[in-house]
């Protein structure tokens, strides 16, 4: 009962604010959002411990049957173990602090805020039902559920031609990756005959050596499979290639950044993978791919996130960096550090964003850092949880980041093979960039010399206690989260822990390897993070005009990753230009000429044809019978000529 009503609550405040909010007004709608959420944030963790603590057990709650078409069967059943659990409280809890912060957020919004709650609402359960899922079909629903609330929140302000702009790239990427996702989902079907995870997972074994013939080669079908699903999870979680819409979702309100970055859809790529574990497991080629991506991908963030001056936009390509950690782990098999990685994460970027949003709220919506400086004693508390959010991001103990990015960084080491090497440096690498980055946020924007407007510091100011109280929860998930989980998720108490809700085949014993790492490499994370933090101090606080000799210095490089290593010019020279060039030729010749022109001509010849036959109905008795002259002249001679020949 506690988990259907964590996982149905949001669904009521959303249906409450969106459907009855013009009528009940703001305040109302609001409260009802809350509430919902704030029964969530109740119901799931309470459902997560009684599990764990072994008062109830895994299972089932079905609901009802959902799709009946020949043999395809679907029931719509809420999925009740350990990964579900461990989800169902990280978004509810996550996501009723970012409620709560809104409020203040949004306070000064013209715009109707029922409307935003009830999409973040909406958005909330969305995902809730993704991670609660029994069946493919099902985990569909929530996966296009959070596609669909991302556009409407991301487009929020939708005066706004670049939100507007934003919101659309976030759907298009979105659904480009959906298709080999969607297809995936139905060669399981055809493979296994059912899409329920129950009937999925048993029978992966029996057909681990069946192939698809394809392009004059044989392939393994669960290759095959895991390829398709984990090019799903890249779109959703922004990985290298399909990472270009996450910088851009930028534009919303910053709640929603937080949602999107921490509690919800960027995740659902991560926890896909770790579900599908008893199939990914038989798919070895397609988790080195993972791993691959994964460490690809944290690297590759990294550097932009070094360059980038939006605040809002630094933490966002850190957070796909992060992502990369997090499908590093799922591709060397230790989807548990994923996972582990994945909540510790939700805590700390939470606050990450929204202390970001505190920012901007002080300094009257200024995003630039080179705008700031000087901050700390201005908005002392802000300061005080970021440096924490930032202290968890650089992985510095005893903060959250430190227990669950070091367990991946061991187990891409602990892999012992040559793509975990590859994922070991991507991520060692991203480790020192992501300290230097986060600290480089830190000074420019809190320490050092003010550079902003001196209006804009005489209105600087601490955000008020409706957004400062979710930063302080936030913050102390931050501190403790790591410490407190960590046995569960990858120590000693792992197996009875997860309870089979997350499968390590027969030869997967990397989480076990993570005990016998080399004590250099546990520590090589903390000793690049100090570098990168000491890096950080060197260039923008003790020299200042340093960054800027650097970049005049290797101007060529500077741009190339400022430019974010030039995807958006060369996605529009590649698909967005010739995209709009076909579209524009079916429209012209397809649609205007060929389409409406045939048919438009086609009338207008009949009309013009009457209008010339009209013009031979004159009234004059005269006319008529000068035609009917010419009508008998011509008719004698065609018989005179007929009789001739």
């Amino acid at each position: 009962m506690l988990y259907a009503l964590a996982v149905f609550a949001p669904l009521a405040g959303a249906a409450v604010s969106g459907l009855l909010g013009r009528a009940i007004g703001d305040k109302a709608a609001m409260g009802a959002s809350i509430l919902g959420m704030v029964i969530a944030a109740i119901c799931g963790p309470l459902a997560f411990f009684t599990l764990t603590a072994g008062d109830a057990s895994a299972g089932v709650l079905d609901l009802g049957s959902w799709i009946e078409a020949g043999r395809f069967h679907v029931d719509w059943a809420l999925r009740y173990d350990t990964l579900s659990a461990v989800m169902v409280a990280m978004v509810s809890f996550v996501s009723m602090l970012i409620h709560v912060y809104s409020v203040g957020y949004m306070g000064h919004d013209a715009r109707p805020r029922y409307r935003f709650f009830s999409y973040l609402s909406l958005f909330s359960f969305a995902m809730l039902m993704l991670v609660t899922a029994n069946n493919l079909a099902q985990l569909f629903f929530g996966w296009e559920g959070v596609g669909l609330c991302s556009y409407l929140l991301i487009g929020y302000w939708y005066d706004r031609p670049s939100a507007c702009a934003a919101a659309i790239k976030a759907f298009v990427v979105n659904r480009v990756a959906d298709l080999p996702f969607a297809v995936g989902l139905a060669l399981i079907f055809f493979k296994f005959g059912s899409i329920e995870f129950a009937v999925i997972f048993p029978a992966v074994a029996q057909h681990a050596a069946d192939t698809y013939h394809l392009f004059g080669h044989n392939y393994s079908a669960i290759e095959v499979i895991g390829f398709l699903l984990f090019i799903g999870a890249m779109g959703k979680s922004a990985q290298l290639g399909f990472h270009v819409w996450l910088p851009d979702a930028m534009e919303g309100p910053t709640p929603v950044s937080a949602l999107i970055h921490a509690a919800t859809m960027v995740t659902a790529g991560v926890f896909l993978m770790a579900r599908m574990s008893p199939l990914m497991e038989y798919a070895p080629v397609a988790l080195g791919f993972v791993a691959f991506i994964g460490g690809s991908t944290a690297l590759f963030a990294a550097t932009i996130g070094c360059t980038q001056f939006d605040i809002k936009r630094v933490i966002a390509y850190s957070t796909c960096s992060q992502l990369g950690y997090m499908f590093a782990a799922a591709g060397v098999g230790v989807y548990q550090a994923s996972v582990f990685h994945l909540i510790t994460h939700a805590f700390f970027k939470a606050l990450l964003f929204l202390s970001a949003g505190s920012v901007i709220h002080a300094m009257s919506d200024e995003q630039d850092m080179r705008k700031m400086g000087g901050l700390a004693r201005h908005i002392p508390i802000t300061c005080a949880v970021m440096w924490i959010g930032n202290l968890a991001l650089a992985g510095i103990p005893p903060f959250a980041g430190y227990w669950s990015k070091d367990a991946i960084i061991s187990a891409t080491w602990a892999a012992h093979s040559g793509i975990g090497v590859y994922a070991f440096i991507c991520t060692v690498l991203a480790a020192f960039l992501t300290a230097f980055y986060s600290w480089r946020l830190l000074f420019m924007t809190f320490h050092g010399q003010s550079r902003a407007d001196h209006h804009v510091m005489e209105h600087v100011h601490e955000s008020p206690w409706v957004m400062l109280v979710p930063l302080i929860a936030l913050a102390c998930g931050a501190v403790f989260a790591g410490w407190a989980l960590d046995n569960w998720f990858i120590g000693a108490g792992w197996p009875s822990f997860w309870n089979g809700s997350i499968y390590n085949g027969q030869h997967n014993h990397v989480i076990e390897n993570l005990e016998h790492v080399p004590y250099i490499v546990e520590l090589l994370p903390l000793i690049v993070g100090l570098a990168g933090i000491a890096l950080a101090y060197v260039m923008y606080i003790a020299n200042p005009l340093l960054p800027v000799r650097m970049a005049q210095a290797f101007g060529p490089v500077y741009r190339f990753v400022f430019n974010k290593w030039y995807f958006d010019e060369l996605y529009a020279v590649i698909f967005v230009r010739p995209a709009i060039r076909l579209s524009r030729l079916l429209w012209q010749v397809g649609d205007v000429t060929i389409i409406d022109g045939v048919p438009n001509g086609l009338a207008e010849l009949t009309t013009d044809s009457s209008r010339q036959v009209v013009r031979i109905q004159t009234g004059s008795l005269a006319v008529y019978a000068f035609v009917m002259l010419i009508g008998v002249v011509v008719l004698v001679g065609v018989f005179m000529l007929t009789v001739m020949l």
